[in-house]
Formats: structure tokens, C-alpha cells, sequence
């Protein structure tokens, strides 16, 4: 019976000095609390892209990529330092979206199309765009062992969006590494991203506030700003009686004509609706006029980076 005894309490102790070792898994995380996706590493992945020209697919090495996806959404005369900031941010947004699931509407990791990825024109590619890709290989940047979505625009209006939410209307995960900061590109930027003026005619507003809401304002005789967010940008309007969020009718409208929600008039004038602001973009993240001017002020690509997002880290991922 002793020896029964003995045996029980010593396999219980035991047992303990397992659990002790490796962690017990009920006490390890909070209840509910899922773990964060680990950045991939080790070595450069090729990836299949969707060309949106020909509607063929081909396997390229994700940094060959890369090199049209910067020379595409940055001038590729600006300065290195630049550039690279935004191969880093274009890297880890091509990451993070393949980690997501990549284009499933093309069965791709990535694709040329503007409207579902980033923008791609390899024949922008220049030396100063290659040294820039090159000088960041394999860089990626993380929050909390993740990648972060890699955000940017071309000018905040003289500051950045506080939030995701603020900006994008974005709500798909929490986001806690965006920021709201002051935009240094706003004094080098373009005449048309210090001030701009758009003009709808009301059946254009009615026809994207249907198609943004499931709702139609019928005839429109008034139109406001109801909610700003805290950077200024407007986060909801109102066309009539119906309500929207503001990015989103951005979007209906047309981005590049409505080029912010940073506003400063938002009204019905006669039968057209007149739209006032500053900036150019969503204000979420890295504005590309600000890391031009920082990079003029001898800032590194990651203190480029580090300087719009918050608590987050420059990775080396590959070699």
C-alpha cells in the first residue's frame, strides 16, 4: 500500500515538473486571445503574379517584383533613402497579403492590378530604384511578431490619419501601430495637394452614395460633414438624409478627383456638390511626400519608417 502510495505522489510530482517546464496552456494566454502569425523567413520566395495587361500568370522572385512595385508608386528620381522606405512597406504588404491568401479571385499571391493590389510598372525601374530595393533585401516590418499592414499614400495635408478606421474606414483587425503625426512633405509637396477643389453633379453623388449605403437620398438639395476623426479628416457625411462613411464615398466618387477626407467643404451649390481640402490619399500610415522630405533631411529608410508607425520593428528576413 506504501509502495501504491509512494508511486502516485511521485508520478504527480512529475506530472507538475512538466507542466512547470513547458508552460501550462490554460495560463499561457488569455482566454480568447489568438497567437499572432509569425513573419516568414529564411529565404526569398517566388511568387506567382497576376498580369492584369495580358491576363497571364507568371512565377517571379519576390525582390524582382518589388523593383516595379517602387518604381511604380514612387518617382523613381526621388532619393534613395525614400525609395527604400518604400520598399520596405511594399515588401511587407506583399507578405502580409500572401499570408492573408494573396488574389483569390486570380488563384495568385500577388497581381498588376491597382484595384486589387499595389501598382506595378517595370519599365519605371531605374539604378537609384535597384540600390534602393537592394539596400533593404529581406527587410519587412512587424508589431508584435506580425506583420503590420503596410499602409501609405502620397501627402497627409500636413499631418497623418490617427487611425485605420479614421482613414480607411478599416475595422478588419486593430491596427495599433498607426499614428497621427505631423507630415513634413506638406511644405515640399505638389500646389494641387496643398488645396484642391472637386466638383459632382448630383446624379454622380446619388449614384455613389446608392451604391455605397443600399440607400438612395432621392433628390438632393443639401450635403455636410457630420463626424471628423482626430487628425481633422471627415469620417462620415450626410447627402440628404442618408449617411456614409466618408472613405468610402471617396472611393464611389473617385479618389483621384475627391482626393482626401481631409475637408474643409463638403456642400450642395446649385445642382453640383462642391468638395474642398488638403492632402492627397487616405492619411493611414507612410506619406510617400514625407519620406522624400525626410529623406532630404538625412533620415535612414527604418527612421523613415519608424517615424509614421508606431511601436513597430525593421526585420531582416531574408538574406
Amino acid at each position: 500500500m506504501q509502495k501504491q502510495r509512494f508511486q502516485k505522489v511521485l508520478w504527480v510530482l512529475i506530472t507538475l515538473t512538466l507542466m512547470l517546464a513547458v508552460g501550462c496552456p490554460s495560463q499561457s494566454r488569455k482566454p480568447g486571445a489568438e497567437k499572432k502569425p509569425e513573419v516568414q523567413g529564411g529565404k526569398e520566395p517566388t511568387i506567382s503574379l497576376y498580369i492584369k495587361e495580358s491576363g497571364q500568370k507568371k512565377d517571379i522572385r519576390l525582390e524582382e517584383y518589388l523593383l516595379g512595385v517602387v518604381a511604380a508608386e514612387m518617382e523613381p528620381s526621388w532619393p534613395k533613402e525614400a525609395l527604400a522606405a518604400q520598399a520596405i512597406l511594399a515588401r511587407t504588404f506583399t507578405m502580409k497579403k500572401i499570408q492573408e491568401g494573396g488574389v483569390k479571385k486570380h488563384g495568385t499571391d500577388a497581381s498588376t492590378d491597382v484595384e486589387e493590389f499595389q501598382a506595378y510598372d517595370p519599365s519605371r525601374v531605374n539604378d537609384r530604384v535597384e540600390e534602393a530595393v537592394q539596400s533593404t533585401r529581406g527587410e519587412v516590418v512587424t508589431y508584435d511578431g506580425g506583420y503590420i499592414n503596410g499602409w501609405f499614400f502620397a501627402d497627409g495635408g500636413g499631418r497623418t490619419a490617427a487611425s485605420a478606421e479614421e482613414g480607411l474606414a478599416y475595422k478588419n483587425e486593430p491596427a495599433p501601430y498607426i499614428k497621427s503625426v505631423t507630415d513634413p512633405g506638406f511644405d515640399i509637396t505638389e500646389p494641387e495637394n496643398k488645396a484642391w477643389t472637386a466638383t459632382f453633379s448630383l446624379d454622380e453623388v446619388r449614384r455613389a452614395m446608392q451604391e455605397k449605403t443600399g440607400q438612395d437620398p432621392g433628390s438632393i438639395t443639401s450635403a455636410k460633414i457630420t463626424a471628423k476623426g482626430p487628425s481633422g479628416r471627415a469620417t462620415t457625411v450626410q447627402v440628404g438624409s442618408v449617411t456614409a462613411s466618408a472613405p468610402a464615398i471617396r472611393l464611389a466618387l473617385g479618389s483621384e478627383k475627391m482626393r482626401s477626407t481631409l475637408l474643409d467643404r463638403f456642400e450642395v451649390t446649385g445642382e453640383k456638390l462642391i468638395i474642398s481640402g488638403k492632402g492627397y490619399g487616405h492619411g493611414v500610415g507612410m506619406s510617400q511626400w514625407g519620406a522624400k522630405a525626410l529623406a532630404g533631411q538625412g533620415k535612414a529608410p527604418e527612421e523613415i519608417v519608424k517615424y509614421f508607425f508606431k511601436d513597430v520593428k525593421v526585420e531582416k528576413v531574408w538574406e
